[in-house]
């Protein structure tokens, strides 16, 4: 179900096998990790293994990610995806990452248009919901550019503290 998508200056590559450095990389870079409060910091190359067996599970799948990449160059710049997919309400849960070079380019806005148009069109979707550290100012703002609103606010325990969280959505319908 889930395929490569070309962008005009990007690829969504599906993640595979190949990119477990980039994965270590990217997850245990401090610029990535400071407003995800859902794991600690990658260590070693075999929490890489982790994060890409949780994508590479069979389909059915509530869960796909995209690793982005520059199609000129062919760099890896992040990733893109869902998690906590329900089939069921239609509704999918988005995450991203960009390393910090590459912000401020347009490239996370290009993937996210990308990828929300195949959740419409592919995963029959109608709500995406976007969880959001409240200082993650960057985020917010890209979510709201992409039409998401606030429609609520959670808590996340992270390393025994709370951390309050917005709830944005996008509504497909």
């Amino acid at each position: 179900m889930f395929y490569n998508i070309e962008t005009d200056r990007l690829l969504l590559k599906n993640i595979d096998n190949g990119d477990r450095e980039f994965i270590f990389s990217q997850f245990s870079d401090d610029d990535i990790n400071k407003h995800l409060f859902d794991a600690e910091p990658l260590k070693d190359l075999s929490g890489a293994d982790e994060i890409i067996d949780f994508y590479l599970k069979t389909e059915p799948r509530l869960q796909h990610r995209w690793v982005i990449q520059d199609k000129a160059h062919g760099v890896k710049m992040g990733t893109c995806g869902f998690h906590c997919w329900s089939i069921k309400d239609s509704k999918v849960e988005i995450g991203y990452d960009l390393k910090k070079e590459f912000w401020g380019n347009g490239y996370m806005y290009e993937s996210l248009n990308h990828i929300i148009e195949f959740s419409k069109k592919n995963m029959k979707v109608k709500v995406i919901n976007a969880c959001i550290y409240i200082d993650n100012t960057r985020s917010i703002s890209l979510v709201e550019k992409l039409g998401f609103i606030l429609t609520g606010s959670k808590h996340e325990i992270f390393r025994g503290v709370e951390y309050l969280h917005n709830i944005y959505s996008l509504n497909l319908k």
